[in-house]
């Protein structure tokens, strides 16, 4: 029996990979919402709702979704602190798995961070840098920001650099940088780089198909659907946790 999904930003690039996947993950696509198209009369027809949209809009289905008591996966980026708190708050009684990347290579190349975080001394230093398409709006990407996060929990980060300019002095202990790259179509990269006097450790993922994120996000909606209520993340949904 499939899993029964709404999709709130059923139009865009991702929506309309994630409709196109559904099939090959055991789902359906029973309604959506985006602009020019509302079909929330149809919401409780779905077992779990994905949302693909924009910041601004990720509220308002939370709210839906925990009045309705139906699991919801999250891929939205860029959300400010106030509107993540916010969200947070609106879903506190259902399952929410919420990833700034759903492939399953950029999962394990958390795990694989926080791994060597946890291992390599503090003489290593760290440093972060992502490429996307040039006509993504935020930076970092949230998958930059989610292997900083694995990174400051696993070992000492004193101050984070997001990028260098100008004379800005010798790198200080527990530094962290992070750079973000814009151009062409490059549907995402990503680099933790571990330096130390002699060597060198890098950890790359290349996304060359955004299926490989609709793929992950429907296998998140389905773990959903009988997951307790509570904040996941792709670890969770992969067992890496």
């Amino acid at each position: 029996m499939s899993t029964k999904i709404f999709l709130n930003g059923i139009n865009g690039r991702m929506g309309r990979m994630i409709a196109s996947r559904a099939e090959n993950s055991g789902c359906e696509i029973v309604a959506g919402c985006d602009i020019g198209r509302n079909e929330l009369d149809k919401f409780s027809e779905c077992d779990a709702a994905i949302d693909f949209s924009f910041r601004d809009a990720t509220l308002e289905i939370a709210k839906l979704c925990a009045e309705n008591r139906k699991p919801l996966v999250i891929g939205t980026t860029g959300h400010t602190p106030e509107q993540r708190e916010e969200i947070l708050g609106a879903v506190k009684n259902i399952p929410v798995v919420w990833a700034g990347n759903y492939s399953l290579g950029v999962n394990l190349l958390n795990y694989l961070v926080k791994v060597a975080s946890k291992i390599l001394p503090e003489s290593y230093d760290v440093e972060i840098v992502e490429m996307h398409h040039k006509m993504k709006k935020d930076a970092p990407s949230g998958t930059a920001e989610k292997l900083l996060e694995v990174v400051r929990e696993n070992r000492i980060a004193t101050e984070i650099m997001y990028g260098r300019r100008g004379l800005v002095g010798e790198r200080k202990p527990g530094e962290v940088g992070v750079h973000s790259l814009r151009g062409g179509s490059v549907v995402g990269d990503h680099t933790v780089v571990f330096a130390a006097d002699g060597e060198r450790l890098e950890l790359t993922h290349r996304a060359e198909d955004r299926k490989i994120f609709a793929d992950g996000a429907l296998r998140a909606a389905v773990w959903a659907v009988s997951a307790a209520p509570g904040i996941y993340g792709m670890e969770d949904v992969l067992g890496l946790v």
